[in-house]
């Protein structure tokens, strides 16, 4: 965990705050109420966007402020500020307090913290001259037009932060996280007489630049964009109906995050409004899919050290061998379903109160290889990437648009579709796979997780899988 010391010099010695009377403020604020805090936060961020052969865009951003938040059974009070003093946070509490009603409640115990760390604490964005970040992008720019006489257009985007977080509460240790993420993005537009086609490819991680701005790193990402618009260009345009469909390994997994992850999330199921609901103890997929959210693995972009809440994340398997075993808890619905937290309690900033969101959501890996799977298929589509999606949650109906696909035909995958969508039910579809991968592969680090309008940085994964049956829109007529 981040050194308490480092993030209590900068919400207290520098602005002036007296710790022991922010701490009385926040215990007379929750003084009755069932839980809450203060969630103290700085962040820095910045990015670059190269563009047309020059620098398109260049920013950089400052953002402070608190959120006081105080729950009393299912209801929430919540201020937020983006200044720091004693006045603020006390006017704050004076808005919270009126949760309580004349009511009494017990106050939940704080997290129980750990001395994890899982990356670093420095600060990415002053590490690296600004100089010396425009001269990569340039770099990547000079490279990606020199690889094929059919490029038309290189966009590349370089963008880091660091994010100071401190968190008190009224009976407990204070909590803290520093929290860096950076991420590199290469989008390459290819074309052919009167055709374009569009490939990209993005990385980061909660690291320093480092990696990244290495030759070799930014390298790859321009091969991989080129090759993903030159497969595009060669393709034709999908077909529609029922088949067979094989998902690609690791950043196709934003079908499950969306399709059955976020149905698996406490507050829909708590309200009984996901397709999950009540079925904790029921077979829900097919034997062998084992479905995880993992916060701990270190530096990815969607780990935390802890959560939004101060509870330390953890590996929480949710679907276990086809059965529902668990759901992604925050403290207030964990607390009225009689569930332990989880380390899942997110928010997109000091602005936004918690809620149950995803980390790093894959399923496990099976015994199956790849080119067996593959080779099984008669008449199928192999769908590689992923663009945009819609899910229901209610219902758990899905639409995703597949940006890189192929068609199998007896058991060999033939030439790139395009304009392939896959259509289907999440809880239907997980009882419909049929063979999985020994190949499970996570994203580069590219996730962002939207939910009720807020968005935090995500992971996803997945093995190679063959789904029996599943609707395929396609353009071919």
């Amino acid at each position: 965990m981040a050194d308490i010391a480092v993030t209590e010099g900068l919400f207290f010695t520098k602005t002036g705050m007296e710790k022991r009377n922010v701490d009385r403020i926040v215990g007379e604020a929750l003084k009755g109420c069932d839980d809450g805090e203060l969630y103290l936060e700085y962040c820095q961020s910045e990015s670059f966007s190269f563009d047309d052969g020059r620098v398109k865009n260049a920013s950089f951003d400052t953002s402070q402020g608190f959120g006081l938040r105080a729950v009393s059974g299912e209801t929430t009070g919540f201020a937020h500020a983006t200044t720091f003093s004693e006045d603020a946070i006390a006017r704050a509490a004076d808005t919270v307090k009126a949760v309580r009603n004349g009511s009494g409640g017990t106050l939940a115990a704080p997290p129980i913290g750990t001395n994890q760390q899982l990356y670093t604490d420095a600060n990415p964005l002053p590490l690296v001259p600004f100089d010396e970040k425009i001269a990569v992008l340039a770099a990547i720019d000079a490279y990606a037009r020199g690889k094929h006489p059919k490029i038309k257009q290189v966009s590349a985007s370089l963008s880091g932060s660091w994010q100071a977080v401190h968190i008190v509460r009224a009976n407990g240790a204070p909590a803290a996280d520093i929290r860096p993420l950076v991420r590199l993005n290469v989008t390459i537009v290819v074309e052919d007489g009167t055709r374009m086609e569009t490939g990209s490819y993005g990385t980061g991680a909660r690291t320093t630049y480092a990696e990244f701005l290495k030759q070799g790193a930014w390298q790859a990402a321009v091969d991989e964009a080129l090759r993903q618009a030159l497969v595009n260009l060669e393709s034709v345009e999908a077909p529609g109906g029922e088949m067979e469909v094989v998902l690609g390994p690791g950043w196709p997994g934003v079908l499950l995050h969306e399709a059955v992850g976020h149905g698996l999330e406490g507050d829909f199921n708590r309200k009984k409004t996901s397709a999950f609901s009540s079925l904790m103890g029921q077979q829900v997929a097919a034997k062998g899919v084992t479905v995880v959210d993992d916060g701990t693995f270190a530096d990815r972009r969607g780990s935390l050290t802890i959560d939004d809440e101060g509870t330390p994340t953890q590996r929480n398997v949710l679907i276990e061998d086809g059965i529902l075993v668990g759901y992604i808890q925050d403290r207030l619905n964990a607390r009225l379903m009689n569930m332990k937290p989880t380390g899942n309690g997110r928010r997109q900033s000091h602005a936004h109160h918690p809620m149950p969101r995803m980390t790093n959501t894959f399923m496990l890996s099976g015994d199956k290889a790849p080119e067996e799977i593959i080779g099984s298929v008669k008449k199928g589509l192999y769908a590689v990437n992923f663009g945009g999606g819609q899910v229901d949650i209610t219902s758990g109906k899905f639409v995703f648009s597949a940006t890189e696909a192929y068609m199998i035909e007896n058991g060999k995958v033939g030439r790139p579709v395009k304009g392939a969508t896959l259509i289907g039910n999440g809880p239907d579809v997980m009882r419909k796979v049929t063979m999985i991968g020994n190949d499970l592969q996570l994203d580069p680090g590219i996730g962002t997780c939207g939910k009720d309008g807020q968005g935090v940085p995500c992971g996803v994964g997945q093995p190679t899988l063959k789904i029996s049956q599943l609707t395929v829109g396609g353009t071919a007529v």
